[in-house]
């Protein structure tokens, strides 16, 4: 079967496709950050009317690149959430109308579980069961997963996400949007160990996350020290290692607890260089595996979406009727397949 998958949560439009004997054959992406740069974070009105203009395009780029015709398409996933309410709109309209013109199945997928299947694109993808590491701009979790459809939560952030710290915190320090990136590649540069930042809820004896406190400990800290670029970086760099070490240490407790050997990263987040060089040491130490999807994947893409659609439909899920959107969706609402 040949699947088309839509992604237009937030700020990125993604198009691909996915055959379910030969793999991902094409996917493209348009990022808005460009636009969204100069009011210093996303605007959701102008991230839908953006997805309108990209969307067709893109599907016509990835049809070119696979050698394919939309009368090819055996079915249509979109994301159905969670994510901006206007943005899933425009996806879910495509998705919904190309349906029922070509006479196909369409499948709404969770964006996370989306995230969460990414890494089996890979060539060698883990196998089930394994503790999955959720990290992206607006969720951190710890999900056992037993299956398709079969996630257990473990724990999660009690405030900021990680990636929402890495935004608030890079705006702190005065750095451009999107935030994250500018402060790792600034953390990047920074002197290790000249600064100690506190590891929330490090010892909190369970596996859930905060990350609000830390951002305040780095106003703390900044207001007291030189405003020079080698100290911003050195902050930066103490910033980073609270996250990481957290991070690193929540998801070993979780591959413990669940008594797993193989752990999934998955999210924006997810392609942070120091949380990778952690987490390959340490699950190395334990004898254990992790895994991640490509860097290109760690973002929003329509090729997580098409591979999400294609396990759904392989395992029965009925078709949805019409275009709905779930703005606010739990993972673990999820019927199992």
């Amino acid at each position: 079967m040949l699947i088309l998958g839509l992604e237009s949560s937030c700020d990125e439009t993604g198009v691909a496709l996915y055959d379910t004997e030969d793999g991902l054959l094409a996917h493209a992406l348009h990022s808005q950050i460009a636009m969204h740069a100069e009011y210093g974070g996303v605007v959701p009105e102008l991230a839908s009317r953006d997805h309108i203009r990209r969307t067709l395009p893109l599907l016509r780029q990835v049809l070119n690149q696979a050698g394919r015709t939309l009368e090819d398409i055996d079915a249509v996933g979109y994301t159905q959430g969670p994510g901006l309410a206007g943005a899933l709109l425009v996806g879910a309209s495509v998705g919904a109308a190309l349906g029922y013109a070509l006479s196909v199945p369409t499948i709404g997928v969770h964006h996370l579980e989306g995230h969460l299947l990414s890494p089996l694109l890979e060539p060698h993808p883990p196998a089930f069961p394994f503790v999955a590491l959720l990290v992206s701009g607006g969720h951190t979790q710890l999900m056992e997963v037993q299956g398709v459809g079969r996630y257990q939560l473990l724990g999660e952030t009690l405030d900021d996400a990680a990636g929402e710290a890495f935004d608030k915190t890079a705006k702190l320090l005065g750095l451009g949007y999107p935030g994250g990136p500018a402060l790792s590649r600034l953390a990047d540069q920074g002197q290790a160990g000249r600064f100690k930042l506190p590891r929330p809820m490090l010892n909190s004896g369970d596996l859930n996350f905060s990350f609000s406190g830390l951002k305040t400990a780095v106003l703390t800290l900044a207001r007291n020290q030189p405003d020079d670029e080698q100290t911003l970086a050195d902050i930066a760099c103490a910033f980073q290692e609270a996250i990481v070490e957290v991070l690193t240490a929540k998801a070993l407790a979780a591959i413990k607890q669940a008594g797993l050997s193989r752990l999934v990263v998955a999210g924006g987040v997810g392609a942070n260089r120091l949380l990778r060089e952690k987490l390959n040491a340490k699950i190395a130490r334990r004898g254990a595996e992790v895994f991640y999807p490509k860097l290109e994947f760690c973002t929003d893409n329509g090729a997580m979406i098409a591979y999400a659609a294609a396990q759904r439909l392989k395992f029965g899920t009925p078709a949805i009727e019409g275009f709905g959107v779930r703005p606010r969706w739990e993972l673990d609402e999820l019927e199992a397949v």
